[in-house]
C-alpha cells in the first residue's frame, strides 16, 4: 500500500483546467457531434493527466485503476436503465403506443399552451413515479413528437420536459435522489421535502408562466394542415387507439408500486413486443424480411425493435425521423459517455484531487448566504467534473455536514441545497449521466435546451437569494467547540 502526498490545489486545478479546455474545443470543432467521440476523448485524456498527477504524489497505478473500476461499476445500474429504455422506446414505437400519444396529443394541445402543458405534464408523471428519466423517455417522447407534429420549437420542449421532469422528481418521495439527499445530509424525507417546497414551487410556477409566455408568442408557428397531415400519416402507419396506451399504464403502475426501474422498464419494452404482434399485424409484416411471416415475421421484427429499434419509411423525411429509432443500440453511445466520464471523476476521487479542489469553496464561508451558494457551487462543479449526480450529492454532503453545524445551520438547510445545486443541475450538462440521457432520449443536445430548462436554471438561484436574505433558513444553537 502507497503512501500518497496530499494533492496541492494546481495539482487539482490542472485535470479540471485541461477538461474545461478540451470540452470547449470539442463544441467548436464538432458542433452538435462533440458528444458522439470527442467529448469521450476530452474525458480520457483528462483522465490520464489526472492519474499521472496521482502517480507523481505516490499513488500506484493498480490503486488507480482499481478506483476506475469501483467508479465504472457506480453506473452500471444505470447502464442496464439505459439499455431497457432503448428496447421500451423501440417496441413502444412498433407496438403503436408512443404514435398513440402523440395522435392524441396533437388533438388535445394547443399551440399556446403547449409549452406549459408538456412542463406540467412530465411533472405530475414524474411525481407520481418519482423517475425523471423515465418520464423523459415515455410521456417526453411523445410530447417531442407533437412538438414537431405543430411546428414548435423543439429546445424549447426539451427545456419543458426536462423542468417538469425534475420538479417531479425532485419533490417525489419515490425517487432515489430525494432518498439520498436527505440520508447524506441526516434529515428526515418528509420534513426534506417539505421544506424543498420553498425553493421549488416558487421556482417551477416562475418557469409555467415563462413557458406561457413563450407558447403565446409561438401561436402563429402551429399550422393545422400539418397536424391534420401528420395525424393523418400516423393512422394510415398504425393502428391508432386507447389500447395502445396499455403498456404505458402498466409501466407507470408499476413505478407507483415501487417496483425497481429496470424490471419495471424491461416489463414495459416485452408487453410492447406483445402489444406489437397482438395490434399491429401490418406493420410488422411491412417490416420483415422478404419470405419472413407469420410467428417467424413477429419474432424477427420484435427481436429487431429490442435491440435496434424500428426504422420506418413513410414517405415523408420528417415522419420517418419521428417514428424511427430506439434499440439498445441507441445507447451504445450515451453508455460510453458515461463510462468515459465516471473514469475521469473515479481518478479525481482516488487521488484526493476533486475533494482538493472543492474544499476550497468552503474557505472564508460564515454566513448562510456563502454556506448555501457553496454548497450548490460545489454540487454543480461536482456535476461538471464527476458527471454523476449522485456524486454531485454525496460528496458534497458528506464534506459540508458538519461544517453546517458548527456555523449553527440546520442539516435542513443542506439537504435541499444538495439536490438544489446537485439534482436539478445536471440534466444541463451534455456529458453528464443525466445529460446524456436526456440527449438520447429526447434527441436535443442539452447545449441547445439548457437556456429553456427554466426550473433547472431558477431553482439554484431562488435558493442562493433565500439563503442571503435569510428567507426560510433553519438554525441551530452552534456547539460550544465551535464557538471557542
Amino acid at each position: 500500500m502507497s503512501n500518497p502526498r496530499q494533492p496541492s490545489l494546481l495539482d487539482a486545478m490542472i485535470p479540471i483546467v485541461v477538461l474545461v479546455g478540451l470540452l470547449a474545443s470539442s463544441v467548436i470543432l464538432f458542433s452538435d457531434n462533440s458528444s458522439y467521440g470527442p467529448n469521450q476523448i476530452a474525458l480520457l485524456i483528462a483522465m490520464g493527466i489526472a492519474a499521472l498527477i496521482g502517480i507523481k504524489n505516490g499513488y500506484s497505478w493498480r490503486e488507480i485503476e482499481a478506483g476506475i473500476v469501483h467508479g465504472i461499476s457506480l453506473s452500471l445500474g444505470a447502464v442496464l436503465i439505459l439499455l431497457a429504455v432503448g428496447s421500451l422506446i423501440g417496441t413502444w414505437l412498433l407496438a403503436g403506443t408512443v404514435p398513440s400519444l402523440i395522435y392524441y396529443g396533437l388533438e388535445l394541445l394547443s399551440p399556446s399552451v403547449f409549452y406549459a402543458a408538456t412542463c406540467l405534464i412530465c411533472a405530475i408523471v414524474a411525481m407520481s413515479i418519482g423517475s425523471s428519466w423515465t418520464t423523459a423517455a415515455t410521456v417526453g417522447v411523445a410530447l417531442m413528437g407533437v412538438s414537431n407534429g405543430m411546428g414548435m420549437s423543439e429546445a424549447v420542449t426539451a427545456g419543458a420536459v426536462v423542468s417538469g421532469a425534475y420538479f417531479g422528481d425532485k419533490i417525489s418521495p419515490l425517487s432515489e435522489t430525494t432518498n439520498l439527499a436527505p440520508a447524506v445530509a441526516g434529515t428526515e424525507l418528509f420534513e426534506h421535502i417539505r421544506y424543498m417546497l420553498w425553493t421549488t414551487i416558487p421556482s417551477f410556477v416562475i418557469a409555467l408562466i415563462l413557458f406561457l409566455l413563450i407558447g403565446l408568442n409561438a401561436t402563429e408557428q402551429a399550422s393545422m394542415a400539418k397536424i391534420q397531415e401528420m395525424q393523418t400519416m400516423l393512422a394510415e402507419n398504425f393502428n391508432v387507439g386507447p389500447l395502445m396506451l396499455v403498456p404505458l399504464i402498466v409501466l407507470l403502475v408499476l413505478a407507483m408500486r415501487k417496483m425497481p426501474a429496470f424490471p419495471a422498464v424491461s416489463i414495459g419494452a416485452l408487453l410492447g413486443g406483445l402489444w406489437a404482434v397482438i395490434f399491429q399485424p401490418d406493420l410488422i409484416a411491412k417490416l420483415a424480411s422478404e419470405g419472413r411471416e407469420g410467428w417467424l415475421a413477429n419474432v424477427t421484427v420484435v427481436w429487431q425493435a429490442l435491440y435496434d429499434g424500428v426504422s420506418l419509411d413513410t414517405g415523408n423525411p420528417d415522419m420517418n425521423d419521428l417514428l424511427s429509432g430506439g434499440g439498445m443500440s441507441s445507447m451504445l453511445n450515451t453508455i460510453w459517455l458515461i463510462v468515459c466520464a465516471l473514469s475521469f471523476g473515479a481518478v479525481l476521487e482516488k487521488t484526493g484531487l476533486l475533494k482538493r479542489a472543492v474544499a476550497t469553496l468552503l474557505h472564508g464561508a460564515k454566513t448562510a448566504g456563502g454556506m448555501v451558494s457553496r454548497t450548490i457551487l460545489t454540487c454543480f462543479g461536482t456535476n461538471l467534473i464527476s458527471a454523476d449526480q449522485y456524486m454531485s450529492i454525496v460528496m458534497p454532503g458528506r464534506m459540508y455536514k458538519d461544517e453546517f453545524a458548527k456555523r449553527g445551520l440546520h442539516q435542513l438547510n443542506l439537504s435541499r441545497s444538495l439536490e438544489d445545486g446537485g439534482t436539478i443541475t445536471s440534466p444541463l450538462i451534455p456529458w453528464n449521466t443525466c445529460g446524456a440521457y436526456m440527449h438520447s432520449v429526447l434527441k436535443v443536445d442539452p447545449l441547445n435546451y439548457v437556456f429553456y430548462a427554466f426550473f433547472n436554471l431558477i431553482s439554484p438561484v431562488l435558493a442562493i437569494i433565500y439563503a442571503y436574505l435569510g428567507i426560510k433558513i433553519l438554525r441551530i444553537p452552534v456547539p460550544q467547540e465551535s464557538k471557542a
